[in-house]
């Protein structure tokens, strides 16, 4: 045998082992680590949004410093002191020759007569003299603390409002009308975006032969590469104006503007996932329907479609969860209103473009600078349910569907 065969190799159970090759090592290791290393900054960007929203669940951390503060009384602050103590023979610098004393200082002109105190009085309204009001420092500070103390305690009762003041004596971070705003924009995106993508979808993977399949999908999808303030400017110059004189309404930036911009942005999701889908369902489902005496549209739509019902349904989450969590389009597109309307052609603030908006002018640590963290939090909650929904659920049970389990 061994004359027949001279190259013939034993195999053994030592020769049948992998061997350690320094490269794979390094390249498994490093694929691992950024993998990790994704899902690490991902728990780190929640936990921070997250953080920065616990001020408005304290309630009673501004209560305790107005405490502190009426505790401590005004005489006992004195003036801090670096260094040694003030002595008295420290004398005014002098630059030039002669040092200019009290009596050289005369109060400067601006036309006719130097204007003296006693020609200073009091304002008059009406028969009402104002008379000037000395209060201490440690007053105004309580009263600050007071009123910072009033908002945060009144947040939650104002999040079920409808109005938006951020900005007032009494404000009012109501988040009904952002909700509605958000909600309306994310329906009329999907109503557009939602049949458009599909219908393509199913021309390219069932009608269409391989030379417009080639042409057609890359195209639909390089608008997945345009910027949202590309297709937001293009909303804002061109959209509005257009739709404005065929229905004739009167807000020219409003939540269907906003819905169309918004369904350009999600037509290369929801169009790219679909088709994926449907060119995955197996051919012999396509060959028993036309064997049977099915059409090529009856294949299509009650043979393929069902099929790639799972994978169709993934996509279209994840363009919901696009056009939820969009800024830029929305806030160029709406007209950044917080109006609570069922009426489509009305500006509308959403979610996004609320914190796009205020979050720069802002101050830190603020009862309004939180809430915005906190509808960031509630956006972020969402996108990523729907994401994990279509991820592990959805397609999940698309494979193990055309697996026959």
């Amino acid at each position: 045998m061994n004359s027949e065969f001279p190259n013939k190799q034993n195999f053994t159970k030592e020769s049948l082992k992998k061997q350690f090759r320094l490269s794979e090592f390094l390249a498994e290791k490093i694929i691992s680590s950024i993998a990790f290393l994704s899902i690490a900054i991902i728990v780190l960007i929640f936990v921070f949004v997250f953080k920065e929203t616990l001020p408005i669940f304290n309630f009673g951390s501004t209560e305790k410093a107005k405490t502190e503060m009426e505790a401590t009384p005004n005489s006992d602050s004195k003036p801090e002191s670096y260094g040694a103590e003030p002595t008295e023979d420290l004398k005014p610098e002098t630059y030039g020759s002669e040092p200019v004393t009290n009596e050289d200082l005369k109060p400067e002109t601006y036309g006719s007569e130097p204007v003296t105190n006693e020609d200073l009085k009091p304002e008059t309204y009406g028969d009402v003299i104002a008379e000037p009001i000395i209060t201490d420092s440690s007053d105004e500070m309580k009263e600050v603390v007071g009123s910072n103390n009033e908002g945060a305690d009144k947040t939650w009762n104002t999040f079920l409002t409808t109005e938006w003041v951020p900005v007032s004596e009494n404000p009012r971070f109501g988040l009904l009308a952002l909700l509605i705003g958000t909600l309306k924009v994310t329906i009329i995106a999907m109503l557009i975006a939602g049949p458009i993508a599909i219908l393509a979808a199913i021309y390219t993977s069932c009608f269409a032969s391989k030379r417009t399949k080639e042409i057609i999908k890359p195209i639909i999808e390089m608008l997945a590469a345009f910027p949202s303030v590309v297709i937001g400017f293009f909303a804002l110059m061109v959209l509005a104006t257009f739709f404005q004189d065929i229905f004739g309404y009167e807000s020219r930036l409003n939540a269907f503007i906003g819905g169309v911009a918004m369904a350009l942005a999600a037509i290369p999701i929801i169009y790219t996932i679909s088709e994926d889908a449907l060119s995955a369902v197996p051919k012999t489902y396509t060959e028993a329907s036309l064997a049977l005496g099915a059409s090529k549209w009856q294949t299509a739509f009650f043979v393929i479609l069902p099929a790639a019902t799972p994978g169709i349904f993934a996509a279209l989450l994840l363009g919901i969860g696009r056009v939820f969590g969009e800024t830029m389009i929305v806030l160029m597109a709406t007209g950044n209103a917080a109006l609570l309307s069922a009426n489509p052609f009305e500006s509308v603030r959403t979610f996004a473009a609320t914190i796009g908006s205020e979050m720069a002018e802002t101050v830190f640590g603020e009862t309004h600078y939180s809430v915005l963290f906190f509808i960031g939090s509630l956006l972020f909650i969402f996108s990523f349910a729907l994401n994990a929904v279509a991820e592990f659920y959805v397609k999940g049970k698309l494979i193990k569907k055309f697996q026959g389990k």
